[in-house]
């Protein structure tokens, strides 16, 4: 509420005048006297029979004496301390709507662009300590796993260790509720947990995206101080202004978490198998499943005696070298690699995602494998890597396979051994498909037939072409 003084209100020139010339209309001896008995304006009255309260708010704030002409006395200056006050809360409140617009530019200007998390907290304390008497403040974040507070960023340099589950605390209070407190007299809060710095007066205010508590911002003082709504107030808006900013920081800081880990995962795993692992909505299709796919083995002709005239590390370089343009070959036509043996290579055409041409697909991965053979900048290479490629298509089981500790994202069925047969008696540069592959491709490949091929484990053999290229 706020206080007039009926002396300075008098001692207004404009005040003062239309007073004179109310007390010479009225013709009788007054006194005015502020609300300790000091004398401001009249005669002294020693024996006063009738006083009559200039009030503001129900509050007497000084006394008019005289006979009852002297109520019109009263009624003006009550009627007058009642505009200047109604004057200082608009001024007040104008006051208050500037530092908040204020703060909330500076505040935008500052952190809108900025994406580390750390960096964003840290403005948000110098702002939250230039505008709020305080010499303590935080934010505090919500781990989304663990439910639990724990400060990211403090006004000293070294940030105390404090970490709070929700509810707990007057933080983890607000936290949970999702409304902003003011404890002026934190000792006597039952939910109070003391910390490495003695707390007089808090107030904690919830950073928010809609109904979604992200933290708190803390503002303490370790002397008494009396925080009133309009502090909490500012503490809101720039707790409001400070969500957006804090939700882009945690998105950012995520994405870049989940591009590193895919990343690492595209190291050992096909891009579409990392896809599928990463995006929890479409994982099913990692459940073991019967489906039609193409396979693709590949294989180095004479690999071990190749081994013995070099180095160890010399052959993993080369293989490495090898490895990686025959990955690319195989992405570049949405094949999945699905495991390295040794040397050999098997892809898939059609896991995990179904793919319409998997059987063309897969014949123009092994053509273009072959061709880039030719012109792998390193000349060992070219001139003692010559492979040798098999592929089939059919019905087979694909998903992830192995026990709940560790799974490999893999095929089985007799097609596959198909395959795996074909690459085995194929010569360096060669391509050998089965009839299903044959059959699905014959239009847009040439081809020659090879011959019947018996596998392990069939009965019949299996009619075998060359694809020429």
């Amino acid at each position: 509420m706020t206080t007039i003084s009926l002396k300075r209100l008098i001692a207004k020139k404009a005040v003062w005048q239309m007073l004179r010339e109310l007390i010479s209309a009225i013709d009788t001896p007054i006194s005015i006297q502020d609300v300790t008995g000091k004398w401001l304006v009249g005669e002294v009255i020693e024996h006063p029979e009738n006083q009559y309260p200039v009030q503001l708010n129900d509050e007497v704030i000084g006394w008019v004496i005289g006979e009852e002409k002297a109520t019109s006395i009263a009624s003006f200056l009550t009627y007058l301390a009642h505009q200047e006050s109604v004057q200082k809360e608009l001024a007040k409140e104008t006051l208050e709507k500037y530092k908040e617009i204020n703060l909330l530019y500076n505040v935008s200007e500052k952190i809108s662009a900025n994406l580390k998390l750390n960096q964003v907290a840290k403005l948000i304390i110098e702002e939250a300590h230039k505008i709020l008497e305080a010499n303590s403040c935080s934010v505090m974040i919500v781990d989304e796993e663990t439910k639990k507070l724990s400060i990211i960023s403090h006004l000293e340099n070294k940030a105390p260790k404090l970490i709070l589950k929700l509810g707990e605390g007057i933080a983890g209070s607000v936290a949970l509720s999702g409304k902003a407190e003011i404890i002026n007299d934190v000792l006597s809060d039952p939910r109070y947990t003391p910390g490495p710095n003695p707390i007089s007066s808090l107030m904690c205010a919830p950073i928010k995206i809609k109904n979604r508590t992200l933290g708190v911002i803390n503002v303490s003082n370790k002397e008494p101080v009396q925080y009133t709504a309009a502090d909490l107030k500012l503490l809101n808006a720039l707790a409001s202004q400070a969500a957006v900013a804090i939700e882009n920081a945690i998105l950012h800081k995520n994405k870049l978490k989940e591009e590193r880990i895919k990343s690492n995962l595209e190291r050992y795993l096909s891009s579409q198998v990392v896809e599928a692992v990463l995006d929890l909505e479409s994982n099913s299709c990692l459940i073991p499943v019967k489906r039609n796919v193409s396979i693709l083995f590949s294989d180095i002709r004479n690999f071990t005696t190749k081994c013995e005239e070099l180095e160890p590390e010399t052959i993993v370089g080369y293989l490495n070298e090898y490895f990686t343009h025959m990955v690319e070959v195989i992405f570049h036509h949405q094949g999945t690699v699905n495991k390295f043996v040794g040397d050999m290579i098997l892809a898939l055409f059609g896991a995990p995602y179904k793919m319409i041409d998997a059987e063309a697909k897969a014949i123009s991965t092994a053509i273009e494998m072959q061709r880039r053979l030719q012109i792998i900048p390193v000349s060992w290479i070219k001139e003692n890597f010559k492979t040798g490629i098999g592929i089939s298509s059919g019905k087979v089981v694909v998903g992830n396979i192995g026990s709940p500790r560790h799974m490999d994202y893999t095929a089985i069925g007799d097609e596959v051994n198909i395959a795996s047969r074909l690459q085995s008696i194929a010569k360096g540069g060669q391509i050998l498909v089965s009839r299903s592959v044959y059959e699905t491709t014959k239009e847009l490949f040439q081809f020659k037939e090879f011959g019947m091929v018996n596998v392990k484990g069939k009965k019949k053999p299996v009619e075998v072409f060359e694809v020429l290229y």
